[in-house]
């Protein structure tokens, strides 16, 4: 199966799970899996939440991204990954001044 990206409509989030700034996603979602190719704009971020179920996968495409994870900062870069684990917590700014892309895998997704 093959996801082309460029297919699917760009959804323009504000303060994606009550981070702040804007966060631009296009989205596969089915009953097993949620996979986002998105960009972070600068000074943006994501809001702290917990992986009660599922874990994640954020694999860096272009940029830097400064990970809070569990208490711990951790800064990703282009062909680095930031996972996840089921029970843990995580939220992920962009610090720079150019976007961050990335591309995220949310498995057993419901």
């Amino acid at each position: 199966m093959i996801i082309d990206f460029e297919k699917i409509p760009e959804a323009h989030l504000i303060g994606f799970k009550g981070g702040k700034g804007a966060l631009d996603t296009r989205n596969y979602v089915d009953d097993k899996v949620k996979i986002m190719y998105s960009s972070l704009r600068p000074g943006a971020s994501s809001g702290l939440h917990t992986h009660d179920e599922n874990c994640e996968i954020i694999f860096i495409v272009s940029g830097e991204g400064t990970f809070h994870y569990d208490g711990k900062v951790e800064k990703a870069r282009v062909g680095e990954v930031h996972y996840c684990p089921k029970g843990h917590s995580h939220y992920m700014e962009n610090l720079t001044d150019h976007d961050l892309i990335y591309l995220a895998i949310v498995a057993e997704h419901h």
